[in-house]
């Protein structure tokens, strides 16, 4: 019976996280510190705020790969990078922005 309360607590305890946060407690805890370390140097690479909106990064990017971009003496690898960063703060965005259920 002890283990059935526990079991109810936990449940509703998880559906509140859900609830209030929009995810599930497990994909709360996930967000590993890896990844919070790469959004923050996507941040500073892009020279974005942890505001920034969409409109925001895709015109951080848009300047900086106009100094990367390879036909403009830039590198492959700063490319890549300048793109990555984009990608991700763009995902990290969308997941930020999707309510319960979605």
């Amino acid at each position: 019976m002890m283990l059935f309360k526990a079991f109810v607590i936990l449940a509703g305890l998880s559906v509140l996280c859900r609830w209030a946060l929009g995810k599930w407690p497990w994909e709360v805890v996930r967000f590993a510190p890896g990844r919070r370390r790469a959004v923050n140097s996507a941040r500073a690479l892009l020279g974005v705020a942890p505001a920034a909106g969409r409109e925001d990064i895709i015109a951080a990017h848009r300047r900086l790969t106009a100094q990367v971009h390879p036909d403009r003496g830039g590198s492959t690898t700063a490319m890549q990078e300048a793109n990555a960063a984009r990608d991700l703060l763009l995902a990290e965005l969308t997941g930020a922005q999707a309510g319960p259920g979605e």
